[in-house]
């Protein structure tokens, strides 16, 4: 049988950890190269290194350091064929819109939507020239209905990646490149873990609100930017992708909350 992505060059940023870390291993599984783009220097030459990648370390709010890591991609080996653009943070100083501050609010959408468009604006070329390419931003949930427990900066921030990502999928689709934004759920990652350890009254109100009643696991997100990186989703573009366990389709009474 052969593997879905086979011959195929994939860039992973926030690649050393939760989502981005089962992605990896998910992709090098289906044959993929995969070059990660991480601040993690500790971790990241061993993920590389199982991973049979390459590790490039790379603050993705730096324009330039981006363009290095795209370029890194294409000059090892010879395309850069998907963007798992995934990198994000989710401070605990970012919560309401009334307590939230304005460097809070800055540094979360610096790191979560500005590093998306930086990611785009360096992997566009290099799928256009080829006439293929499959882009994969990271949104989440909350940019498709409001969150149980805010964290404004975030919440507007994966907004504003839905948005890019449906703008660069319908501008793009004529030219053989895919933009699709991913939307997970709440998703059982080392930051979900430190977020509600320090909080365990807001874990429980979190999930009540998801049908399956319990987290995702990364892999189970990673095995969907597998199916929206590979060529079984060729129809697929300008999609928010929901992998949520049916919060988006759940109804909520008070009595739920």
């Amino acid at each position: 049988m052969s593997k879905r992505l086979d011959g195929k060059v994939a860039v992973v940023t926030g690649g050393c950890s939760g989502i981005g870390l089962a992605t990896v291993q998910r992709f090098a599984e289906e044959g993929a190269r995969v070059v990660i783009g991480d601040l993690d220097t500790a971790k990241g030459p061993a993920v590389c290194k199982s991973a049979g990648g390459t590790f490039v370390e790379c603050d993705v709010t730096d324009a330039v350091q981006v363009d290095a890591l795209f370029r890194a991609a294409k000059e090892k080996y010879g395309s850069v064929d998907i963007a798992f653009n995934n990198a994000g943070i989710s401070p605990p100083e970012d919560d309401s819109i009334l307590t939230t501050g304005l460097d809070a609010w800055r540094r979360v959408q610096e790191v979560n939507l500005t590093s998306v468009y930086l990611c785009c604006k360096a992997a566009l070329p290099y799928m256009l020239e080829q006439k293929r390419g499959s882009i994969i931003n990271t949104a989440s949930f909350v940019a498709v209905m409001g969150a149980a427990t805010s964290q404004i900066s975030y919440t507007a921030s994966k907004g504003g990646v839905l948005a890019m990502s449906r703008e660069l999928g319908v501008q793009f689709a004529r030219e053989g490149v895919r933009v699709n934004a991913l939307c997970p759920g709440p998703v059982n990652t080392p930051l979900l873990q430190e977020l509600f350890a320090k909080d365990p009254e807001r874990a429980a109100r979190r999930m009540v609100h998801i049908p399956v009643g319990r987290f995702a696991e990364p892999v189970e997100i990673a095995n969907a930017v597998v199916f929206l990186a590979s060529d079984e989703s060729s129809f697929i573009t300008a999609s928010q992708f929901l992998v949520d366990g049916g919060i988006a389709g759940a109804y909520v009474t008070p009595l739920d909350q």
